[in-house]
């Protein structure tokens, strides 16, 4: 995998990787804010990552998935910089047709076998999670890579 980045203006790169693209860019007043910024493209990869897993494991156990919105909450460090995640909860917001305990263990598989996103980000700070399927809590966890799946 190849990514290059190529500077455009102030801080505004484009990321290329392919034939995809997308913006960066400082937050105001070093910035412009016109992309997110390299802290927000780790969180949304991290977002991405088990997103991905999930549905893909729902699709396989044929439940219905009408409405799926995942929130990645970091906490950054304080103090000296540079300013990292401290760390991070992600929230899955599933609505539909689906099993709660089905739904669950989808997330615990992404989270403890399959995120490499997740995988490569637990090494370095906690990430909790909680699935919501229909407006129920179903339970929640944490990133555990070193666990069997």
């Amino acid at each position: 995998m190849k990514t290059a980045l190529t500077w455009k203006d102030g801080m505004l790169f484009e990321a290329e990787s392919g034939t995809n693209t997308i913006s960066m860019d400082a937050k105001a007043p070093i910035g412009k804010g016109q992309g997110l910024t390299p802290k927000e493209l780790v969180a949304a990869g991290l977002g991405g990552c088990t997103a991905m897993d999930v549905i893909a494991l729902m699709k396989k156990h044929k439940q219905s998935v009408t409405e799926f919105k995942i929130d990645v909450d970091v906490e950054p460090t304080s103090g000296a910089h540079p300013h990292v995640f401290a760390k991070a909860e992600i929230t899955f917001d599933l609505k539909g047709q689906i099993d709660p305990a089905v739904a669950l263990e989808s997330v615990r598989l992404s989270q403890t076998k399959f995120c490499g996103v997740s995988a490569m980000l637990a090494k370095a700070f906690p990430i909790t999670y909680k699935v919501i399927v229909n407006g129920e809590l179903a339970g929640d966890g944490q990133a555990n890579f070193n666990e069997p799946a």
